[in-house]
């Protein structure tokens, strides 16, 4: 009798763990904590993915709101958020930066082109050094800088309408109100 009781064991193990797991998953990608929340972002200079563009820095985020959009001409889920994002910048007026991740000026212009550009500046980080400092685990992600330069809020996954309504836009309306 006690043989066939140890023989549940790994059985209740696993269990156990898989309901572990489960819980988790449960949270999803965009619950993930950024520890670069309430720091200021990077210093950094990314070279312009169009000809008639000036480099996209750190510089250019100062006295504003901001988001700072990190995508890529080959990322699926990019295109999803991208009639938000064009919506974004064109209906409710949002600064929008793009960060060209992983990718190549040439690939990313056509994909712009080809959907649109919603960014006021965008750099090209094709070697993933910026990606690196803000913790980049996937694209798309967004960032919410505030004017002094901190990040404020991080979107891990495509902006929905419902994220913007109920979570970005409430932020940046008290971002903007602060002094």
């Amino acid at each position: 009798m006690k043989t066939k009781l140890y023989a549940f064991i790994p059985l209740v193990i696993l269990i156990v763990i898989g309901l572990f797991f489960a819980i988790e998953l449960r949270k999803g990608p965009s619950k993930m904590p950024s520890v670069m929340i309430n720091r200021p972002m990077p210093e950094f200079v990314l070279q312009p993915i169009l000809e008639d563009q000036e480099p996209f820095a750190f510089s250019d985020l100062s006295g504003q709101v901001s988001l700072v959009n990190i995508f890529g001409s080959w990322c699926a889920a990019c295109v999803v958020e991208h009639p938000v994002l064009m919506r974004l910048a064109h209906r409710e007026g949002v600064a929008i930066y793009g960060v060209a991740w992983r990718d190549t000026a040439i690939d990313a212009s056509n994909w712009l082109q080809k959907y649109g550009n919603p960014y006021r500046k965008i750099g090209l980080d094709a070697e993933s050094l910026l990606a690196i400092d803000l913790g980049v685990t996937g694209a798309p992600e967004t960032f919410l800088v505030d004017k002094s330069g901190n990040i404020r809020f991080k979107q891990v996954g495509p902006i929905s309408n419902q994220a913007w309504e109920q979570t970005i836009k409430p932020m940046i309306l008290l971002l903007e109100a602060e002094e």
